[in-house]
């Protein structure tokens, strides 16, 4: 598999990234996570508007998905053959409804399914292309979920947002890279069931017996070198602060 840091900003972007955004390809298949602000634009760095296969939207907060709606545009007024074919988009119950009310003036209310096959995530083990998936429900104010992806004996977990729980920790549970938050600061935030901070990911990480951990969702006020320090306090394993642009093989 190769993973590619399209957007890592948390909460909105900074001078050096998007949003929450990461391309997931393997065997010619193309697999988003996220398309959170600023995320479309940096997209075709990496992939033309027309060639991902699938997307999965971790929860329904604006900087997760909100460039959803940008890319609706480019799906239905396609100008050079047509309006496009619906692709699978898999997100948390009512992702149709959250980016219809979004968009605000859609064609019609069924026109955002007219281009997105959308699927409801619930905690479950699935195909998407190439990969099995499992899918848990982690702690965050809106319904949201963390993602392994297994291919080839390799996997990768991505937390999307969350608190600190269980779930995650199982769920990443010896995986060769784990993409996790760390929002807050050790010592600074400390609000229950919203983000990780650096340390609490590297808990995490040592928890799960992950081999590399990358910290992402790190808002624009956070220093990172600080929440990279703390995880690696805490994670004995390699620690990389994700960036724009990145790629890792796994």
């Amino acid at each position: 598999m190769k993973l590619t840091v399209v957007g890592c900003s948390g909460s909105f972007p900074s001078a050096e990234s998007a949003c929450s955004s990461y391309l997931v390809e393997a065997d010619g298949f193309r697999l988003l996570l996220d398309l959170g602000n600023g995320a479309l634009g940096e997209l075709q760095r990496h992939c033309g508007l027309y060639d991902l296969d699938a997307i999965f939207l971790s929860h329904l907060h604006a900087d997760h998905c909100i460039d959803m709606c940008a890319y609706f545009v480019a799906r239905y007024y396609r100008h050079d053959g047509g309006r496009c074919a619906p692709i699978p988009v898999h997100g948390p119950e009512g992702t149709e409804h959250r980016l219809t009310t979004a968009y605000a003036d859609t064609p019609s209310a069924s026109s955002m399914s007219e281009v997105f096959d959308f699927h409801t995530v619930k905690p479950s083990t699935f195909e998407i292309g190439p990969f099995t998936v499992h899918t848990e429900r982690v702690r965050h104010p809106v319904e949201a979920y963390g993602i392994r992806i297994e291919h080839g004996g390799k996997s990768l977990t991505y937390s999307g947002d969350t608190g600190v729980t269980e779930a995650l920790d199982e769920l990443a549970r010896d995986s060769d890279l784990f993409l996790c938050e760390a929002a807050f600061t050790h010592g600074k935030e400390n609000i229950p069931d919203l983000h990780l901070n650096g340390r609490e990911a590297g808990e995490t990480a040592a928890r799960a017996g992950v081999r590399r951990l990358v910290l992402t969702h790190i808002p624009p006020w956070t220093d990172p070198q600080v929440n990279l320090r703390d995880a690696r306090e805490a994670f004995g394993g390699p620690v990389d602060l994700a960036a724009a642009g990145v790629t890792y093989e796994i």
